[in-house]
């Protein structure tokens, strides 16, 4: 698979609008390796992506400038690979659309056809927002060793202390799984049920410093070793992409009835 994505390698630039430049990855390989196929999903989503350099020509030529936010829904067969996606944008610079409207519907119905759902497509970016009500586990004294591959022994919940609580981390890192290339998050986890252990929920999401996934399989494989080691009755998961090629991703997963979180945006995105 790798051999054929654009990530990694030199591609020229877009010259003509090309909706054959997204590359859509099966969701499907990242599943298997958790154990998700031929089952029902254990959780609901979405993935949301922020478009920071968008641009086209107005029916006289004349250039427009704007930002958009894109969700791709947790079902999708498909998830689209991100540097493909930055090319396909940049493929409108030079194409003439006859109003505002149109580049939405087009970038739509591209990325639905590529995703293999819906896909919603809007102008305009959330806010930034901070993670108030969170607690932050990043200033434990505490020491760490393990920096790959993740491993979930590490997390650990008191089931004598039923709570209800948001934690936040800034120190989520991980790998591109072609490149190699640094992807930096924030991370915010709510939840009902036993007690999480911070120090060992902290040295589990460290333990991601070495791993490479990409970040939507990253997220859901976080949702399920939380599931599968500390079984909360109601679980967010939330993570922060820090922006690469003017893009950034936001992949949430959830137990299905969860409310759908505020969309925000970090300081570092």
């Amino acid at each position: 698979m790798t051999s054929t994505l654009p990530l990694g390698r030199d591609v020229a630039y877009p010259a003509h609008y090309d909706p054959s430049l997204l590359f859509p990855i099966a969701r499907a390989i990242g599943r298997t390796a958790l154990d998700l196929q031929g089952r029902s999903l254990p959780f609901i989503g979405y993935d949301r992506w922020h478009a920071y350099e968008l641009s086209w020509l107005d029916a006289r030529g004349k250039p427009r400038v704007a930002t958009a936010t894109l969700q791709v829904p947790f079902d999708s067969p498909n998830l689209v690979e991100s540097k493909s996606l930055k090319l396909y944008l940049n493929s409108f610079n030079a194409h003439l659309f006859e109003n505002d409207g149109a580049v939405l519907a087009t970038i739509a119905a591209d990325l639905s056809r590529a995703a293999g759902s819906q896909v919603d497509a809007a102008f305009g970016l959330p806010q930034i927002a901070s993670h108030d009500g969170a607690a932050s586990i990043d200033d434990q004294d505490i020491d760490i060793e393990s920096y790959g591959p993740p491993d979930p022994h590490h997390l650990q919940a008191d089931a004598a202390a039923i709570v209800h609580e948001t934690l936040h981390s800034s120190l989520l890192k991980s790998n591109c799984p072609v490149t190699g290339q640094p992807d930096w998050a924030s991370l915010r986890i709510a939840y009902r049920g036993a007690q999480l252990d911070r120090a060992g929920l902290l040295r589990y999401l460290v333990s991601f410093r070495d791993h490479a996934e990409f970040h939507e399989q990253c997220v859901e494989r976080i949702f399920v070793d939380l599931m599968a080691r500390c079984r909360p009755q109601s679980l967010s998961v939330e993570a922060r992409y820090t922006r690469r090629g003017g893009l950034d991703i936001n992949p949430w997963r959830a137990t299905p009835g969860t409310p759908v979180p505020r969309p925000g945006r970090d300081l570092r995105q």
